[in-house]
């Protein structure tokens, strides 16, 4: 077992403690766990485009967060002290699950402890104020998943945003499927890598920015689609001898493009809708679209606890998914506001910063 490392009294930490913009970079007491809850030194931390609502306050952070808190919900750490009740040892790198089941409710019971009714969530103030924009950080021993393998911080931290993706592509069966990757985000980049990881026959990625489209050709991606220059839907039909694709990957999380895409899904098909819509779904043509097609329609919030990260841990591990390959920029934590301005200027795919700089 290792020693318990020294650990300072105080520590540096982002916090929201008013809803406005922005957050607070400031010097506070290193918590102390106890019960089950272990102490863990930040190692890593990666900004998820939610995090722009958070920052900003805007009224979708109103939904998802409540103040005060410490943003930062990917993040990678290591055990430097337990609570009584926990039994991790001292060294042990883990990646934290952000949501945070009750484990008595009908969902929990049932396999789906990710959409808990009465889920809290890491770096968003529910349930608790903690969060991975910190030196260090408390997290009950539940939430914590031990990584066996040898992992770096960033991939580590990376299995978070990885693992909403495969729980999208796993509920689509994508084997020796073609399938339609809309957006090429974060996210939307790495469901494309798992779809082809998991099977599928042909990989098309969509999005209206060219370097996201050569970054995802890089991945691994058979075709690439800018919606500026050519119409999808025609695209689409053109390469599926107007049969319509099997299965998409909603990622953009643009309204216009989710009403859309029912349009050009093959009959029986599926769909997974992962892109956050800022504005109503509105489809022109249901019966046609929906109704007559029987579709599969799944939606997906977070990761399947804790089988997507035992199956993302291997693929990182077996080098099957590099996720190196989406992260764009790394900055000190006491430079966040440069790493905001960067990733409202959409000039990111990843931005992870070091906290403890």
């Amino acid at each position: 077992m290792a020693s318990t490392p020294e650990i300072p009294k105080m520590m540096k930490a982002l916090i929201k403690r008013e809803e406005k913009e922005s957050y607070e970079y400031t010097e506070m007491e290193v918590p102390e766990p106890t019960g089950d809850e272990v102490l863990i030194k930040v190692d890593v931390v990666s900004i998820c485009g939610s995090d722009i609502s958070l920052y900003q306050w805007s009224p979708m952070a109103r939904v998802i967060a409540t103040v005060p808190f410490i943003p930062g919900h990917e993040t990678s750490g290591t055990v430097v002290k337990c609570g009584p009740d926990a039994t991790l040892e001292v060294g042990t790198k883990v990646g934290v699950e952000n949501h945070f089941y009750c484990g008595d409710c009908f969902q929990c019971n049932n396999g789906m402890k990710e959409i808990c009714a009465n889920m809290g969530q890491y770096g968003h103030g529910r349930k608790t104020m903690h969060g991975g924009c910190s030196e260090y950080s408390i997290v009950s021993q539940k939430y914590l998943f031990k990584i066996t393998k040898d992992l770096n911080a960033e991939e580590i931290t990376m299995m978070e945003p990885l693992g909403v993706a495969h729980n999208g592509v796993e509920r689509l069966n994508v084997k020796d499927e073609d399938v339609l990757v809309i957006g090429c985000g974060p996210i939307g980049l790495l469901a494309q890598r798992l779809c082809k990881v998991m099977g599928a026959k042909r990989v098309i990625g969509a999005d209206i920015e060219e370097w996201k489209l050569k970054l995802a050709t890089d991945m691994g991606t058979d075709i690439v689609v800018n919606t500026k220059e050519k119409n999808l839907k025609d695209t689409i039909m053109e390469l599926t001898s107007g049969a319509g694709i099997g299965r998409i990957c909603e990622c953009s999380g643009n309204a216009m493009m989710m009403n859309a895409c029912f349009s050009y899904l093959r009959k029986g098909g599926r769909v997974v809708l992962i892109g956050l819509p800022k504005s109503p779904l509105h489809v022109e043509n249901p019966l046609p679209d929906i109704m007559f097609k029987c579709l599969t329609i799944k939606t997906v919030h977070g990761r399947r606890i804790y089988h997507t990260w035992e199956a993302l841990e291997e693929m990182i591990a077996k080098k099957d998914v590099d996720v190196d390959k989406v992260i764009s920029h790394r900055f000190p934590m006491s430079q966040f506001e440069e790493a905001f301005k960067v990733l409202f200027s959409g000039a990111a795919c990843k931005i992870v910063m070091d906290p403890s700089k």
